[in-house]
């Protein structure tokens, strides 16, 4: 991992985070990436809330230390086959956007900037487990863009959304 992978992989994180808040972009907005990226995992965070719902109430976030936690209990759950795919990846951002939201909604004092530092570990995680995969894959613009373009069509995203519900699936086993 260099430092410019994990301040790229940072700033999506960042981007993600504030989308799923509703916060504020910078004035010449996201990047193309950051673009498809919000919708791709946006859509299959809203899918995983509303069919996982019973799951993810049965869990509190009420610390960065307590979302970092759980996200590190799954992600390792997650990778512990050593397969890694876009799919994989995008399920990280989805699930740190939960994680975000429940945090937000459980916390009585919640820091404006809480989102970066859920931003942190998940670009932490992503760069330390998958950046080889993700150099080899094409990169973000060539791999992930001209895979989850919208012109691609629905084949990816219910294999994402397969993913994901695969992924949080493992949350009943620590709640």
């Amino acid at each position: 991992m260099t430092d410019s992978e994990f301040r790229y992989i940072y700033t999506l994180a960042q981007d993600y985070m504030k989308y799923v808040l509703q916060l504020p972009q910078l004035e010449s907005g996201p990047s193309k990436t950051s673009r498809v990226l919000q919708n791709v995992a946006f859509s299959v965070q809203k899918e995983v809330e509303k069919k996982l719902k019973p799951c993810l109430d049965n869990f509190a976030v009420v610390s960065v230390a307590t979302a970092r936690t759980i996200f590190n209990k799954v992600m390792e759950k997650e990778f512990e086959d050593g397969i890694i795919n876009w799919g994989r990846i995008v399920t990280i951002f989805a699930f740190g956007g939960i994680l975000i939201k429940k945090l937000l909604r459980e916390r009585i004092a919640p820091d404006v900037d809480t989102y970066k530092e859920i931003s942190y570990f998940v670009a932490q995680f992503i760069t330390e487990n998958t950046a080889e995969w993700i150099r080899q894959n094409g990169g973000w613009e060539n791999g992930f863009v001209k895979k989850f373009e919208p012109k691609s069509g629905w084949l990816t995203f219910l294999e994402v959304t397969g993913k994901v519900c695969e992924m949080l699936s493992l949350l009943k086993q620590y709640y």
